[in-house]
């Protein structure tokens, strides 16, 4: 069901869009997952990130009691949600959105197609994310939160809520999600569901869904029955910058034991893409050519980099510190069969950096 793919569906007919908000629209999981893990130091507690993950995408009540029965916490629920909640408002500011995110929500906005937003978070959190950034909480035609319904995700109620604000009948609804928390309350609804998954990794859990996506750059409406996207110049798509800084390159292939070594750099970061290297001690940026993907083996995952400068032969190394600035989106990348691994870069991909790093709309 990767890539666009519908179960047995062609063009449905979707009439409204609703997002899920945190792994989905923001990188709020990324830049706060050490503080649960902070938090538990001073009670002595070591994280379990197979139980953590489970309660991706849970409304705060029921991941805070999960949290202090697995963890067997000398507090209440309550208690945990007041100690630990401060530590992740400080954090919010730093979220940012995740690709294709604003490229989405302008198409639909300017498509005339409403768009919803209802999160587990509660109401008074998710307008304190938004409200950071600019544009946002005007465009939603309605923004729900856990406590503004009976139950929080995995019911369908927030879901059923949302088509109703927006006098959409549920089956013309299309939901937007990377918990299998909230693809479950998806479906209960009745609704196709896309998920993106805020961990790759775990990909074969989210089979429920209708399709499934690397990151919303993937995404042709047009298979929905939504207005198709008119953005992409030939075979790539301009992107807003993604910084990667101080990876280390023997050559051409950089192997990283997971991604802290940049915030910004979310599971949702997958693909072939095009951009510019620069080598520390260089004041030069050179074309390239960037595949993203994941090492997935029974046992570990490893991010993978392929960095290819373009021009440059295979017998040159670079040895240092490099630093990549991702401007556009290469559209091979969208192909339906494209696995969490690395994709193999081409000539055609080389070809299609060269051309289009000429361009003014992907220079520096």
């Amino acid at each position: 069901m990767d890539n666009n793919t519908s179960n047995g569906n062609v063009n449905p007919d979707i009439r409204a869009v609703i997002f899920d908000l945190d792994g989905t629209l923001l990188n709020t999981e990324q830049v706060t997952r050490d503080i649960l893990k902070n938090f538990l130091v001073k009670y002595g507690k070591v994280p379990d990130a197979e139980k953590d993950r489970k309660r991706l995408g849970m409304a705060n009540k029921e991941a805070a009691i999960g949290v202090v029965n697995d963890y067997e916490l000398p507090l209440t629920p309550e208690q945990f949600i007041e100690e630990i909640m401060p530590m992740y408002h400080g954090l919010w500011q730093k979220a940012k959105p995740l690709p294709g995110v604003n490229r989405l929500m302008r198409h639909l906005r300017k498509h005339g197609v409403p768009f919803a937003l209802a999160s587990n978070s509660v109401t008074k959190n998710v307008n304190a994310k938004i409200s950071l950034q600019e544009g946002w909480k005007e465009n939603f035609d309605a923004i729900l939160g856990s406590d503004q319904v009976k139950s929080g995700k995995p019911s369908p109620d927030i879901f059923l809520e949302a088509a109703n604000r927006m006098n959409v009948d549920p089956i013309h609804c299309f939901v937007i999600e990377d918990s299998v928390v909230g693809v479950k309350a998806g479906k209960a609804a009745g609704m196709k569901v896309l998920a993106v998954p805020s961990l790759q990794v775990e990909r074969q859990l989210y089979s429920i869904a209708d399709t499934i996506l690397h990151s919303l750059l993937e995404f042709q409406p047009e298979l929905w029955g939504l207005p198709q996207f008119g953005d992409w110049i030939d075979n790539t798509l301009p992107i807003e910058p993604i910084h990667v800084l101080g990876l280390y390159s023997n050559g051409h292939l950089l192997e990283c034991e997971d991604d802290r070594w940049t915030a910004d750099f979310s599971d949702q970061i997958w693909g072939l893409y095009i951009g510019w290297a620069r080598v520390d001690g260089h004041d030069v940026y050179n074309k390239a050519v960037v595949s993203v993907g994941w090492d997935l083996d029974c046992c570990t995952s490893k991010r993978k980099i392929q960095v290819c400068i373009v021009g440059r032969t295979e017998d040159d190394t670079l040895d240092s510190k490099m630093q990549l600035l991702l401007v556009g989106f290469i559209r091979r990348s969208c192909y339906a069969g494209n696995t969490p691994k690395n994709l193999e870069i081409l000539e055609e991909d080389k070809t299609a950096a060269n051309i289009s790093l000429d361009l003014s709309i992907f220079s520096l």
